[in-house]
């Protein structure tokens, strides 16, 4: 995948439906085990609560997407919390909607829009990112070619992840994989073919709040 959004920091949002609460934990896993692992978490934690509903969807091709309306009428929790993450496109994410009741009964109408509402409570309260491949590009180059090399990137937007000045600059930069052949030219032009360029590695990048984070997967 090119790209996706995914829960860099999961939260907890809560939301009261005639008297019933409805607390929404949002959890970012990275396969089925953790996301089984933290269902049960939260069946310890809310060991007192009705029902413990969840929805998950882990994997590039979401191959792991499950939910369960655990013990309310079927239809009316897990796969209204599940439509909200897939109507989100959000991957490799995990939800439980904790209920506790209020003993007043809401109806399945009522109960499709307090889990639903509940899952947007929980993923305001979460840090999302849109997650980037691109590869780290290691260029080699002179002295008299950084000052073209640092233009193109600040043009291009392309962030700088290490730099060594020695004899010679050796700069790591992080391109996006739509714009490599772009950039790779660029600086070829731009430096009249003295610098050298090996692509390093790659990876998946996301910029949060001004800071650029980088991921193996």
């Amino acid at each position: 995948m090119e790209q996706y959004k995914t829960v860099l920091e999961g939260g907890t949002g809560e939301i009261i439906e005639k008297k019933s609460r409805f607390i929404a934990t949002v959890r970012p896993v990275r396969n089925e085990e953790e996301a089984l692992a933290f269902l049960e978490e939260m069946r310890k934690q809310y060991w007192d609560a009705r029902h413990n509903c969840y929805a998950y969807s882990v994997g590039r091709n979401r191959e792991y997407t499950r939910c369960s309306d655990d013990g309310e009428p079927s239809g009316t929790a897990g796969r209204p919390m599940l439509d909200v993450i897939l109507g989100e496109d959000i991957y490799n994410i995990a939800v439980v909607v904790t209920r506790y009741f209020g003993g007043v009964l809401l109806g399945t109408g009522g109960l499709v829009r307090a889990y639903s509402k509940a899952v947007q409570e929980g993923l305001s309260e979460s840090l999302l990112i849109e997650k980037k491949k691109g590869i780290s590009l290691k260029v080699t180059t002179d002295y008299t070619g950084i000052g073209k090399i640092q233009y193109i990137a600040g043009e291009r937007q392309i962030s700088i992840l290490d730099s060594e000045y020695t004899d010679k600059v050796v700069l790591k930069l992080l391109v996006p994989n739509s714009e490599t052949d772009a950039v790779q030219k660029a600086i070829t032009e731009g430096t009249n073919g003295r610098a050298v360029m090996e692509k390093e590695k790659e990876l998946y990048f996301a910029k949060v709040n001004g800071d650029v984070l980088t991921f193996e997967d």
